[in-house]
């Protein structure tokens, strides 16, 4: 699968979009984000969507309906779309799984998992508790989504040093030039079919040898 068709969703800001974006456009990630999904109308990810002309919605959890509405909302604009990949970008939901998507949808999170994590932690609320347990390291995580938040398969990690004198910002910064980078290589190795799931891990396949040139 050279060239995915991905879905973001988004609670928030949409930095993360947007680093997609700009290294799609720079050749430095494949794939093509073909639908952005929010979880709300004040989602500023929306805005980016649009400016890229790219589709987008508003699926809320919260809008009622019977037992399964939202499931049945998300994934059939999922299918709708032809999406091969999701990549849940601060969406501050969990998202429904199903057999349909397993090994199809991937989170960040901005901590070492299994450590701080789990329902209520994100944003500066996962910093402030990675300072408050005086932890020597931090970093991001890549997982496969399951059942769980937080939770899932890892596919990778990148580290940070904690320093003496950080602030949630200061860590929080850190952390997200790491996520810049972790998140699209994720997306490479899906792309390169060299992710194998393994029980309840992640096994990375080795990139086969280059062609030697004629």
């Amino acid at each position: 699968m050279k060239n995915p068709r991905i879905a973001v969703l988004l609670s928030g800001s949409g930095r993360t979009l947007q680093n997609f974006l700009d290294r799609i456009v720079a050749a430095a990630m494949p794939g093509r984000v073909v639908d952005v999904i929010a979880s709300h109308s004040r989602a500023f990810g929306l805005e980016r969507a649009r400016r890229a002309g790219l589709p987008h919605a508003v699926i809320d959890p919260r809008a009622g309906g019977p037992p399964g509405a939202f499931r049945e909302r998300l994934h059939g604009r999922l299918r709708d779309q032809g999406v091969d990949l999701v990549l849940l970008a601060g969406y501050l939901v969990r998202f429904p799984m199903s057999p349909e998507w397993a090994g199809r949808v991937m989170n960040i999170h901005p901590a070492l998992l299994p450590g701080v994590g789990g329902q209520g932690f994100y944003g500066l609320r996962v910093h402030e508790a990675v300072l408050a347990s005086g932890a020597a390291e931090s970093g991001c995580t890549v997982h496969f989504v399951d059942d769980h938040y937080d939770h899932g398969p890892i596919i990778l990690q990148r580290r940070v040093p904690v320093h003496p004198d950080d602030t949630p910002e200061s860590l929080a910064a850190r952390v997200f030039a790491e996520e810049l980078a972790a998140y699209p290589e994720a997306v490479r190795l899906f792309a390169e079919g060299r992710l194998r799931l393994v029980g309840d891990r992640v096994v990375i396949v080795p990139a086969p040898p280059l062609e030697p040139e004629t």
